[in-house]
């Protein structure tokens, strides 16, 4: 019936999975007074706290303060599906497509991004389950499977599986065909990398203030103002933004990215018999090949994420709390879930959530400096950045050190994505964008004149 709940939701807590743990650290004391650093880091998310840990690994003696409007980790980085990916481009293909003299490069420093990632987290001893599994695309309409084939051509160290070798890694009636990727994708705890992180920076010397709101940032004499919204001043040499969705610090990107809200359940943890009746013995992450697409993956203690699908913009770029619950998507997703896994019917989700994903046109980062290079940016990363913003972090301080690197004379690096145009316009070619998707997941595939024109200009927009 409209209106209500599929009956697995019933009980569902309505925070993030990863979040509602008792491990979760207290949060850390709010800055009281002024004070002066070296770097300024705003923002306590993956990017925020990969800048700071990074610029002290670069230099041990650099006065690093990091603020946090909120809690560490409770936005995007507390949020997502725990999906690791090498890719610094939002998958091969869109970078082939938009950098095709650079893409070998850019798979390269992606591997050599993730690698450095797990390297980190063996140093630091963060325990974050942290699972190499690889990950498997999966075909649910017969005209996918072509794409699937077109994939193996291009991707070395990938595997094609016909429908018996895909039933028997993950065994769904709507699964036809898949290919698996063994090497450039992990799995691990949202929440578990953010607080490992935390600590790690404190270790380093880092100073982190959480329940910090920064409202504004102007030039002082040789440096940079940093205010927060109870009036507290940080005066830094330098300042480097990982503000994801929010309203950037730096005025002239705010139109570069727009807040699509995505959403995920958690399921409560399987049976031996329930395990048994899918397989998923070797855990690999997985999504399907739709245009609304879902992702979904095993967690330590055998409960199934499962997430994705709608995307979901409200006119005015508006960031709200309630945005982060809205029971016709849970819905909906409860009974796609059951779908793909009818033999688990009668399983319950215990968690449902929402999050907003800082969407730009090309779909992966864009970078860049403000305030006579001062002021440094990593935004953009469509919900692909649990490993990428670790790359965008080294980015930032390329381009704050003034180091000429390999990394900052990337076209992708010097390029920017096209604005999204201002309102109502966002709101119209985002909502028609997105009915259009649907329309060709219904018609095998077959992509209307709306969506041929975003392709022929190389924009669009995704899940």
């Amino acid at each position: 019936m409209p209106g209500q709940l599929h009956p697995s939701l019933v009980d569902a807590s309505l925070m993030p999975y990863w979040l509602d743990d008792p491990d979760r650290p207290a949060p850390r004391p709010g800055l009281d007074a002024d004070t002066t650093a070296d770097l300024c880091v705003v923002g306590g998310g993956y990017a925020g706290l990969w800048t700071a840990i990074l610029a002290k690994e670069r230099e041990p003696a650099r006065d690093v303060v990091l603020l946090e409007g909120n809690r560490v980790g409770w936005a995007a980085s507390g949020r997502n599906g725990g999906f690791c990916a090498a890719s610094i481009t939002h998958g091969h293909a869109n970078g082939a497509e938009r950098w095709p003299g650079e893409i070998e490069t850019l798979d390269r420093i992606g591997r050599d991004n993730l690698d450095q990632l797990e390297s980190s987290l063996t140093r630091y001893g963060i325990d974050c389950d942290f699972e190499r599994t690889g990950a498997i695309t999966v075909a649910t309409e017969p005209h996918q499977i072509a794409w699937l084939r077109e994939m193996v051509a291009e991707r070395s160290g990938s595997s094609y599986l016909d429908r018996d070798a895909i039933q028997a890694e993950v065994a769904s009636p709507t699964f036809l065909a898949g290919v698996f990727e063994p090497q450039d994708t992990a799995l691990l705890h949202p929440g578990r990398l953010a607080w490992g992180l935390a600590a790690a920076a404190d270790s380093l010397g880092v100073r982190i203030h959480e329940g910090t709101y920064v409202s504004g940032l102007s030039s002082s004499g040789a440096g940079l103002e940093v205010r927060t919204g109870a009036g507290r001043v940080v005066r830094a040499g330098r300042v480097a933004l990982g503000t994801n969705a929010f309203p950037s610090l730096v005025r002239r990107v705010r139109l570069h990215t727009v807040p699509v809200y995505d959403y995920a359940l958690m399921t409560e943890p399987l049976t031996a018999d329930q395990l048994a009746s899918i397989g998923w013995r070797n855990r690999q992450g997985l999504d399907d090949m739709t245009n609304q697409f879902h992702y979904f993956r095993m967690t330590r203690d055998n409960r199934i994420l499962w997430g994705g699908y709608d995307a979901v913009y409200h006119f005015g770029r508006h960031l709200r709390p309630s945005y982060d619950q809205r029971p016709e998507t849970f819905d909906l997703l409860a009974r796609q879930f059951f779908t793909t896994f009818p033999q688990l019917e009668g399983l319950r989700f215990s968690h449902r959530w929402g999050g907003a994903i800082d969407t730009c046109t090309r779909f992966c980062a864009f970078f860049g400096t403000a305030y006579g290079g001062r002021a440094a940016y990593a935004l953009g990363f469509t919900g692909l950045g649990v490993g990428a913003t670790r790359f965008g972090a080294d980015v930032m301080l390329d381009l704050l050190d003034g180091v000429d690197s390999e990394r900052t004379r990337l076209e992708m690096v010097r390029s920017k994505p096209l604005p999204f145009p201002p309102e109502p316009l966002a709101w119209a070619g985002i909502e028609l964008t997105r009915r259009s998707l649907a329309a060709a997941d219904r018609h095998q595939g077959r992509r209307n004149l709306w969506l041929r024109t975003l392709d022929r200009f190389g924009l669009g927009f995704d899940s």
